[in-house]
């Protein structure tokens, strides 16, 4: 799908499946090329954070995927089989040992961000308990080199014209 629009985004295409609890998460990560706007599956989530966190100055291309060129097929089409999101580009990579989690409400309507944290005793819901964090754990602090702004809670853009028909977000439009 062409993005006629000006604005970069760094897509990432979930396939939802239910996690503990029932809550859907992101299980497929994708970028779209800056030349042809085909999409290509990131392999990994580290992988696809690294082509985010430097997206605006760096831009996703076919060619940066080894042995692929924008000739080559789409590696998924963007359309109704699942729902699709779209994270905001330069969104800062997740510090080593935090994990980022997003997960979607019931209601598909909205994603919630938070981190889990290296020594498993805490979900980072926000920047202050993230400070909170690292000041009563400064071992996870590298040295000074971690800080709030190394964390998002900017939720990715759910595209609404991907939510299946039945969840409440799509009945409420």
């Amino acid at each position: 799908m062409k993005n006629n629009s000006t604005e970069k985004t760094t897509p990432q295409q979930p396939k939802l499946q239910p996690e503990i609890g029932g809550k859907k998460c992101v299980e497929i990560w994708s970028a779209q090329c800056g030349e042809c706007f085909k999409w290509r599956i990131i392999p990994s989530e580290e992988e696809y954070e690294e082509i985010r966190s430097k997206f605006i100055e760096d831009p996703f291309v076919c060619s940066k995927k080894p042995g692929v060129c924008c000739n080559d097929k789409a590696d998924i089409e963007y359309d109704k089989s699942r729902t699709w999101v779209i994270d905001k580009p330069n969104t800062p990579k997740t510090p080593a040992g935090f994990k980022r989690r997003m997960v979607m409400r019931g209601c598909e309507s909205r994603i919630d961000c938070y981190y889990k944290t290296p020594n498993g005793r805490k979900q980072l819901r926000s920047p202050t308990d993230v400070s909170n964090f690292l000041t009563s754990y400064p071992e996870y602090n590298m040295n000074g080199h971690i800080s709030v702004q190394h964390f998002s809670f900017n939720a990715p853009k759910i595209m609404q014209d991907t939510v299946p028909p039945t969840s409440a977000a799509a009945a409420n439009d």
